[in-house]
């Protein structure tokens, strides 16, 4: 990572944004904590040494009432920790008696009524240091004079910044600590993460079918790695669904081929045997058979890759129905029954017609001797059956149906029983109109299709999503 990187927050790691914010809010919490620790300390000694210096002046007062200023104890002009400087201070501005050392300056010349105590605010001396001021009137017997206690702010400035260099010092550490603590502890929660990343990229796609550990613990990890599972297992099915489709295709592709190439080797040999009996039953049928399942093939690749081209035209579902049923009648040995009303819907007319086509072919591919065909409108849909009296289709099978290259009767040959790529048309086809396709009893005892599908602009603009 190159310097420039460094500076770029976006392409940091989780460990290490992690870190860095726990660390800017630490910073800035202790930063406002440690503000407002300074704060409340400051205010509270300085309070506390206002009171003491406003509760010296009420003694001294009290004395004063009794005492001349030079008889007052000399505990009470004491200093100490809090008291700075004591004085008593007449009207104009004498010194009558003071603390040790204090001098004969008076800390304030402020005429103070008697029985009054008023802040004097702030007085610096250079020779003897700042203070807060409290004056306290009183009466002697020489008269009113003020007295003057300065509480010393130097203590509490020496505790203040004392406690500021502790949280100074503490607090890069704690920073320190937080950022460290925060990196190491969200490596530890991404491990599993990298191990579950490590073993999905280790897993090749012959591999599939293995699976991640999934932790004990029921946390975001366990779920991602469930979810990882069930991805695997999907990627696993779609790969079996594809090998299977690629076997079955090559296998369906084979036999006509097969015939194809034994025709044409046999007219290599011999050019006089190729006559019309040769081309029309042997090798015409089977490059129309092959051609087709090659169509069908194409049609299904792109209906699974979403590219299956839906033109939003108004299609006569009766006419599609009447179509086949015409259709079924001229080359069927089954009799055909129709029970159609008009319906209309908004879709591709070729698929649909296809759609149809293979409903009817596998219906009159199982019918004993009957099948029956009607469109009607429902609940807002447009709705198709398709019954026959055939052997119908056991409920167990009945999804299975529509998959590729399912015969369900597998004694049926090549010939009779097509590809079995026939429904999973159906079904693509009625996916993408967004339909719905559900197999039933037939009350003529085979199987019934029951198709729905959606009507008017509701259906295209469904369509056009998938």
């Amino acid at each position: 990572m190159s310097y420039i990187d460094v500076l770029r927050p976006r392409r940091w790691t989780v460990r290490v944004r992690s870190a860095v914010a726990s660390t800017l809010v630490v910073a800035v919490c202790l930063i406002v904590a440690g503000g407002a620790l300074l704060g409340v300390l400051y205010n509270s000694l300085e309070s506390s040494s206002r009171t003491a210096a406003a509760a010296r002046a009420v003694q001294v007062s009290e004395q004063l009432k009794s005492d001349s200023p030079s008889q007052i104890d000399d505990s009470l002009l004491a200093t100490d920790g809090q008291i700075g400087i004591v004085q008593i201070v007449d009207a104009s501005g004498v010194v009558l008696a003071s603390s040790s050392g204090d001098g004969d300056t008076p800390l304030s010349t402020v005429d103070v009524e008697p029985s009054t105590t008023q802040d004097l605010g702030r007085v610096e001396r250079d020779e003897s240091g700042d203070f807060w001021v409290t004056g306290r009137g009183a009466t002697t017997r020489e008269g009113p004079v003020t007295v003057v206690v300065g509480a010393d702010r130097e203590p509490v400035e020496d505790v203040v910044t004392t406690v500021a260099v502790l949280l100074a010092i503490v607090g890069p550490i704690v920073i320190a600590l937080v950022a460290l603590a925060t990196y190491r502890l969200v490596g530890a929660a991404l491990s599993p993460v990298e191990r579950i990343r490590t073993r999905v990229a280790s897993i090749s796609n012959g591999q599939l079918g293995e699976h991640i550990p999934v932790p004990e613990a029921h946390d975001e990890i366990a779920r991602l790695a469930v979810t990882m599972n069930e991805m695997l297992e999907r990627l696993h099915a779609g790969q079996r669904a594809q090998q299977r489709f690629v076997s079955d295709a090559s296998h369906e592709l084979r036999s006509p081929l097969a015939t194809i190439t034994a025709a044409l080797e046999l007219a290599a040999a011999r050019p006089e045997l190729i006559d019309e009996t040769l081309i029309d039953e042997s090798l015409l049928p089977e490059a129309r058979r092959m051609r087709g399942l090659i169509e069908d093939l194409l049609l299904l690749a792109r209906s699974d890759e979403k590219q299956t081209a839906i033109s939003a035209v108004d299609v006569d579902l009766d006419d599609l129905l009447y179509e086949e049923g015409k259709r079924v009648e001229s080359m069927a040995d089954v009799t055909i029954r129709t029970s159609i009303v008009p319906v209309r819907v908004t879709g591709d007319q070729q698929a649909l017609a296809r759609m149809v086509r293979n409903l009817v072919d596998n219906a009159i591919r199982h019918a004993h001797s009957r099948v029956e065909l009607s469109c009607a409108e429902s609940g807002g849909s447009a709705l198709i059956t398709v019954d026959d009296d055939g052997p119908g289709i056991a409920e167990s099978e009945r999804e299975r149906v529509f998959d590729r290259f399912v015969r369900l009767d597998a004694s049926r040959t090549r010939n009779d029983g097509g590809a079995g790529l026939g429904l999973a048309i159906v079904a693509g086809t009625v996916a993408a109109h967004a339909g719905s396709v559900t197999v039933l009893q037939s009350p003529l005892g085979g199987a019934r299709f029951e198709i729905r599908l959606r009507m008017g602009s509701d259906c295209e603009l469904a369509s056009d999503r998938t």
